[in-house]
């Protein structure tokens, strides 16, 4: 069984920072980086000192063949307005780019890399388990 691996924000840069999930991406058949979590990676790296340096590590890691940058898709919306309607209904709102981020997971059939627990109010999204 292919194990796909989606990266949050927060698994992106625990990675860099400490290694966590290294043992999980090294396995990963495909890690897939929601296009959502770039935007919040870059916004984070022009806010940092270390622009360049962390530019080029992010490039790098792109290019890795099994690496590949998801787009938000007609199935993404989709998803994502159900998952929305359900943390609404149970009163359990979670940040806009996390429902986004978790329909990609949800749409790819992947395991979500992540430190957020908020992300288990949506029981249909699967978390990766270091």
């Amino acid at each position: 069984m292919e194990l796909i691996l989606v990266l949050d924000t927060n698994a992106y840069s625990d990675w860099r920072r400490s290694g966590r999930w290294q043992e999980k991406i090294a396995i990963a058949d495909r890690v897939m980086i929601p296009v959502i979590v770039l935007g919040e990676l870059l916004h984070g790296f022009r806010k940092g000192k270390l622009l360049e340096k962390n530019l080029g590590k992010l490039h790098s890691f792109l290019k890795e063949p099994q690496v590949d940058v998801m787009p938000v898709t007609l199935r993404t919306a989709e998803i994502y307005s159900e998952f929305l309607l359900h943390l609404q209904t149970q009163g359990t709102p979670i940040p806009t780019n996390d429902i986004w981020i978790a329909a990609m997971a949800h749409e790819c059939r992947g395991e979500l890399a992540t430190r957020d627990s908020h992300f288990s109010f949506l029981p249909f999204v699967m978390l990766a388990k270091e």
